[in-house]
């Protein structure tokens, strides 16, 4: 097993996760099986449970080295083979006090593994000053020495900036962080993240990995980079334009929506459209607020009745719960395309509980009582919409994150009034997938369709909202849902 352990520095929001994600898709398209792993140095009890406004990822911390060991063995290919090649990004800053157990367990990790098992790309930024014009190395310089002096010594210096780097500053990056000018490599600001891999396999980071790792690598066409570099061209060429109203509880921090918005990203280029978001937080569609702040009442409306399309993602709480009621509503009244991923607001002195705790969870613990991880859903009709977006499937499995369910007391209710739930658990317990009849694409799903999304193979709720909100859905089912080379 090969270990490529992902760091940052300088500032947070570096781009070590664009960085570790296009390593990985550069090695995969050698035909290498590449798995990955996110660490964010966070010393809590049960982080998932943060709200996004406090921090957006849960983390791991015990046992580190044997843990990273175990899960990078675990097969991610639909082929089941155990991967090769294990991507490790530790979020946070080089230096910050929160990292420095992370760092030390993976100073002492990079000597179980032996050396040619492991290597270090350090992400650091070069700034430009406007004033001066000129690129800036001191700070990355700063950041190295900070991590050699914790006991890792970077392979590769990634440097960010906005403009490709000058010759003469790589080689001063090269002299004073002890690596070689081959080893210093640029990513500056390019029209689209997904130019990101293209931009370290021009620059030879594949070479360096072959002799570095000694990693099996076959000299043939690589036909996915080929689509990928496809992918990346169509992206700087959309014209036209689709958007999509988010309606959540935590739109002032987009980060909090990340696997969300990549999600509609991925769908909007499938079809060739470029996306605009719409971020409304729900509270703002509730009648207190027009009481309140009238003008932000009417904007956040005006947002949502323009938008082509109505998604809501999940969340907890009950903050916002009626906002986000009022845009379900609306939507399904409007016949707009619509798309509820996972919503687990619910009053709990409700005498009609239409959301209700799971049975075998405490409803009175926080943390660890999910249902979470991959979960088959079984579709029960021929005539769904999501069972044709999914390839006439017949079940799917989908990750799941989730504490409540429909209470299945209603869902005769529900199905009187033209509701279908076209998809349930393995059992036949759990309300998975639900469809609205006569509307262009009324859909809820109990998981997090977003978490599987992939930019060359996106999400077939996403795909189905966005087909559906460029008036394009129809004639896609009747073709065999297939896209059209244009």
């Amino acid at each position: 097993m090969k270990y490529i352990l992902v760091t940052g520095g300088v500032i947070s929001g570096i781009g070590k996760g664009i960085i570790a994600s296009s390593v990985g898709t550069i090695l995969k398209s050698c035909g290498l099986h590449v798995t990955a792993i996110k660490i964010d140095p966070y010393i809590n009890i049960d982080a998932g449970t943060f709200s996004p406004y406090e921090h957006v990822v849960p983390h791991i911390t015990d046992a580190i080295q044997e843990w990273v060991m175990r899960q990078a063995r675990i097969p991610v290919d639909d082929d089941g083979l155990e991967p090769q090649v294990c991507v490790i990004e530790l979020g946070g800053t080089v230096g910050d006090i929160e990292s420095m157990p992370f760092i030390e367990a993976f100073r002492q990790f990079q000597f179980k593994v032996k050396r040619e098992n492991f290597c270090n790309i350090h992400v650091s930024l070069v700034p430009q000053p406007s004033a001066t014009g000129e690129q800036k190395t001191k700070p990355t310089q700063n950041s190295v020495r900070e991590l050699r002096g914790l006991g890792l010594s970077p392979d590769l210096v990634v440097c960010r900036c906005a403009t490709p780097l000058d010759t003469a500053v790589k080689e001063k990056i090269s002299m004073f962080c002890h690596v070689e000018p081959e080893q210093v490599i640029c990513v500056h600001d390019v029209t689209s993240i997904y130019r990101v891999p293209l931009l370290l396999e021009d620059q030879g980071v594949v070479d360096y990995f072959c002799r570095r790792l000694d990693l099996p690598i076959e000299t043939r066409p690589r036909k996915m980079l080929t689509k990928w570099k496809e992918m990346s061209d169509r992206s700087d060429r959309l014209l036209e334009h689709c958007s999509i109203a988010l309606v959540g509880k935590y739109t002032k921090f987009s980060d909090s929506y990340a696997s969300v918005i990549k999600a509609l990203e991925h769908s909007a280029l499938a079809i060739n459209y470029k996306l605009e978001v719409k971020y409304i937080d729900s509270a703002d569609l509730e009648p207190a607020t027009l009481q309140q702040e009238p003008v932000k009442y009417h904007e956040a409306w005006q947002k949502l009745c323009s938008a082509g399309g109505v998604l809501v993602p999940g969340g907890f709480g009950v903050r916002g719960t009626e906002g986000k009621i009022q845009a379900i509503s609306w939507a399904r009244k409007q016949k707009k395309p619509f798309l509820d991923a996972n919503s687990t607001e619910f009053d709990p002195e409700s005498k009609h509980p239409v959301v209700i705790d799971m049975p075998e969870h405490n409803p009175g613990q926080m943390g660890g009582t999910m249902r979470l991880g991959k979960r088959r859903t079984i579709f029960k009709s021929g005539n769904s919409v999501l069972s044709k977006l999914y390839g006439d499937a017949d079940h799917v499995d989908e990750r799941h994150r989730h504490r409540f369910e429909v209470n299945p007391d209603l869902k005769q209710h529900f199905e009187d009034k033209g509701f279908s739930f076209v998809g349930q658990d393995v059992e036949g317990e759990r309300m998975e997938v639900i469809e609205l009849d006569d509307h262009p694409y009324f859909v809820g799903v109990q998981y997090h369709p977003e978490f599987t999304s992939r930019p060359i193979k996106p999400s077939p709720p996403y795909l189905g909202l966005l087909l559906a909100a460029a008036g394009k859905l129809h004639s896609y089912l009747l073709k065999g849902c297939r896209l059209s080379p244009r």
